[in-house]
């Protein structure tokens, strides 16, 4: 089965919103068999628009990151964070 990573270039624009949704968010990303392989560590930004925070989650396939995100608690944790950050968000499948 090929992995699935999800890719979040994000702004945060309130930090306790953004706590709030990532202590939401985390055990329902895990729950679907999601890994943080990068999370608002150091970064060099080479081209395009800087972002305040990176993330990368790999998941165990395609479809377990669509239901991950598709998930009522991680439209949940979204809700939460309403207002603390913008972001853009992309599920891109790993090569084999």
């Amino acid at each position: 089965m090929v992995k699935a990573l999800w890719i979040a270039h994000v702004n945060v624009l309130d930090a306790e919103k953004i706590a709030a949704y990532a202590e939401a968010a985390t055990p329902v990303i895990k729950s679907h068999g999601g890994i943080f392989l990068a999370r608002g560590g150091a970064y060099e930004q080479l081209e395009g628009k800087e972002h305040t925070r990176n993330v990368v989650a790999q998941f165990p396939s395609l479809k377990a990151a669509h239901d991950c995100y598709n998930s009522a608690g991680y439209q949940a944790a979204i809700k939460l964070g309403e207002g603390g950050f913008q972001r853009s968000l992309m599920i891109v499948e790993c090569v084999d």
